[in-house]
């Protein structure tokens, strides 16, 4: 599950119009931040985004597949996050909306949280 230097600056590169977004390593992968929250996961040079009920559709409607990993006895654990289309990597612009769309999701799943465990203060 490695993330190579070269991917997590170009992902950095291509999320620069989002103010504050930063990577850091985690879990053999990396976690792409913003505004305190987490809006996208990397694996193996692979960037899928955070995903809930407002965003969910554009990922099932382009064929993007959900993050999935082995969780321990063997279970597969599905998280709210799936792989970022193809596409996005050749359109900035695009790119940037998918990433807003994410950031909104995480940013309501953080909401939806007991005060005592948001990340962000509102």
């Amino acid at each position: 599950m490695p993330v190579s230097a070269e991917y997590s600056a170009y992902i950095l590169e291509m999320l620069e119009p989002l103010e504050g977004a930063s990577i850091r390593r985690m879990f053999g992968g990396a976690g792409v931040f913003c505004h305190g929250v987490m809006i996208a996961l990397i694996i193996n040079d692979r960037l899928y985004f955070k995903v809930d009920d407002g965003n969910r559709q554009d990922f099932e409607d382009e064929g993007c597949e959900q993050f999935i990993y082995e969780a321990k006895g063997g279970k597969r654990a599905l998280m709210s996050y799936y792989e970022a289309p193809d596409y996005l990597y050749d359109d900035g612009e695009e790119m940037v909306e998918w990433a807003i769309k994410a950031l909104e999701a995480a940013l309501r799943a953080d909401a939806a949280k007991p005060p005592s465990q948001r990340k962000r203060k509102s």
